[in-house]
């Protein structure tokens, strides 16, 4: 089962947003952080510069809510102005309604609710920037450090890992900072204003809405438990079922070529039926929480309206005021219940910023030596000089290296697979350091120079061909973007692309799908081999460019690459020993140590481990 599941339903739904067809409900299964207070503050270095505009997003989202949540209290002064107003049954008496009076107050609802709309209008413009910057200033420092960071983090981070924690991670952080803040503020805002304001009616009646609280946070918790469980087995569930079809589509030529197709159906039938019973049992539980808080609220609101009826004729209190509270009694849940979904919320949200500080937290590159003496321009000598090197210390890969190549020689780097072979080339080019010895360029340890500047000494031509989306003539110059048309055009032609790419009907202005379907992989490896040509390199490094090609192409890819490297310091890293037979100098490696050295008649002579490999390979080809 592919290790790239992808979870998905209620449990990823946007900040804000609850789950169970819309309706006010619960989110998934919060992601807890591993240092809820830690990340929080490193969270407000980031939210801190913007402090003055969040003080006006606070100031407005008072003005906006508590002019709100005046509304009821007004209105009633308006309804217990009719009711006076009206006669007694049947006593015959004229309506004595101030009709001048509730338009007054209609006109200061209608104002009340206008300048409400306004604040909270300027509260989520504001939040808005204000969230887009704080995300834009995180998502600057995440790039900035991706850029510091050694090749050794790629290689031990998935890419759809890094890639979620740049975007997934960050958008959820946006979100939260741009909803789900604004929504806590208002809904924390909304409980204490009504609060006050049922107190400031009938503390008796306020007391009987919030007896009934502690039954709702009762049914709340005892359901989410439940609920939240099952939403945890639809996450882990969906995962699977995409892992599955992910492999079984992706591979499908595979499937039908073994006859895999009714086990992979069976398969999917299995966890798609699991799927179904965990999703129906989070989605039934998520939809029952408002019925239930529902059933206990109508008996607080019967509890309500009883004991209203009685102050009302009592003459306790207006019966303005009684709409006006029946309506904070129905309002009073829902900021309640959206607050603990915020909770919910702010905690995943947490445990994504927490992913982002991660990365943030890696260890870099050491800092670039600064260079102070005149372009470095080498003539292409290269020795290794007692080089050791491990991946992970207890396990050491290369030792005791020694070995000199002179400019304008091609070597070729031999050996079975694990043996050290690419691995020489990233050291080389820093893209990881050694832990003992010197490796020189020219004369000059190669940690004395910029990386930038040294790895502009350097071409590669690789087995896995990498295009981006754009034109075949930026492609080309992907190494020299100021190159003029007629350097592109040389480059393309002296790599054997020239051709092909003008029987293209856009030519050079082609251009390239973002999966490059639109050429052939022989094509892709000339694009490559034109851009190394363009970017003219000291020195050049082919790892095995021409093994997923045909015979005809390749024999094209040679002969572009043998005009390549002529003049120049040539590494070729070959798993085909038939394809370097002509090198100046061939290293054999085993075990991260150079066992051999010499030329291939040479080597072939002493019937040592480039013989033996020479051997089983031609013998292979033969049979």
């Amino acid at each position: 089962m592919s290790n790239q599941q992808r979870t998905a339903g209620p449990g990823n739904q946007p900040p804000g947003i609850p789950s169970g067809g819309g309706r006010l409900g619960m989110t998934g299964p919060a992601e807890k952080p591993k240092d809820f207070k830690g990340t929080l503050r490193r969270l407000f270095a980031y939210i801190l510069p913007y402090r003055n505009r969040l003080w006006i997003v606070l100031i407005t989202s008072v003005f906006g809510t508590s002019f709100a949540i005046a509304g009821p209290k007004i209105l009633g002064l308006a309804t217990t102005t009719i009711f006076k107003g009206m006669p007694a049954l049947g006593s015959g008496a004229a309506w004595t309604i101030d009709f001048s009076y509730i338009g007054r107050i209609l006109w200061i609802l209608a104002g009340l609710y206008l300048f409400s709309s306004l604040f909270s209008y300027l509260e989520t413009y504001i939040m808005a920037k204000v969230a887009q910057d704080i995300v834009r200033d995180m998502r600057t420092d995440l790039n900035e450090k991706l850029g510091r960071l050694s090749l050794s983090y790629y290689d031990s981070h998935s890419h759809g890992d890094i890639l979620s924690r740049v975007t997934n991670d960050m958008d959820m952080v946006g979100a939260t900072l741009q909803q789900t803040l604004t929504q806590f503020i208002t809904s924390v805002i909304t409980i204490a204003g009504i609060v006050v304001l049922m107190l400031t009616i009938s503390p008796w009646m306020t007391l009987i809405t919030l007896v009934t609280l502690p039954l709702t946070f009762y049914t709340t918790s005892k359901i989410a438990k439940t609920a939240q469980k099952n939403f945890a087995a639809q996450q882990r569930d969906l995962g699977l079922l995409n892992g599955h079809v992910e492999e079984m589509y992706g591979g499908h030529v595979v499937v039908k070529s073994f006859g895999y197709e009714e086990k992979s159906i069976q398969q999917f039938q299995k966890i798609n039926h699991r799927l179904y019973d965990s999703g129906w049992r989070s989605q039934f539980m998520a939809t029952s929480l408002m019925p239930s808080i529902g059933f206990i609220n109508n008996i607080g609101y019967i509890l309500i309206c009883v004991s209203g009826a009685i102050f009302v004729a009592r003459g306790t209190i207006p019966i303005g005021d009684m709409q006006a509270f029946i309506q904070y009694s129905r309002q009073f849940t829902q900021p309640i219940i959206q607050s603990a979904n915020i909770a919910n919320v702010i905690q995943s949200t947490i445990a994504a910023a927490e992913r982002v500080f991660e990365v943030l937290d890696e260890e870099e590159e050491s800092p670039d030596p600064v260079w102070t003496k005149a372009p470095f321009q080498p003539t292409g000598r290269i020795a290794f000089d007692d080089v050791h090197f491990s991946y992970v210390k207890s396990e050491p890969l290369i030792a005791d290296l020694k070995v000199t190549i002179q400019p304008g020689q091609t070597v070729a780097i031999v050996g079975p697979t694990g043996a050290g072979k690419t691995t020489l080339v990233n050291l080389l080019m820093r893209f990881y350091d050694i832990d003992q010895g010197t490796i020189y360029l020219d004369d000059t340890d190669i940690r004395s120079l910029p990386r930038g500047d040294l790895r502009s000494q350097f071409g590669m031509v690789l087995q896995d061909t990498w295009l981006f989306k754009g034109t075949i003539r930026e492609n080309i110059a992907y190494g020299r973007m100021d190159a003029r048309e007629e350097e592109i055009v040389a480059a393309a032609t002296a790599a054997r692309a020239d051709h092909f790419i003008r029987t293209l009907p856009e030519g050079y202005d082609t251009v390239l799908n973002e999966d490059t379907s639109n050429i052939s992989q022989g094509q892709k490896q000339l694009l490559t081999i034109a851009r190394a040509v363009l970017a003219d390199p000291k020195i050049l490094i082919l790892d095995e460019a021409t093994s997923n090609v045909d015979t005809r192409t390749e024999l094209l890819l040679q002969q572009a690459m043998q005009d390549l490297m002529k003049g120049q310091t040539s590494f070729v890293i070959a798993h085909r020993l038939s394809t370097i037979r002509n090198a100046d100098m061939i290293l054999v490696m085993d075990q991260g140590r150079i066992v051999e050295t010499g030329t291939h008649d040479e080597l072939l002579a002493r019937e040592g481990f480039y013989h033996r490999l020479y051997r089983s390979q031609f013998e292979k080809n033969v049979s």
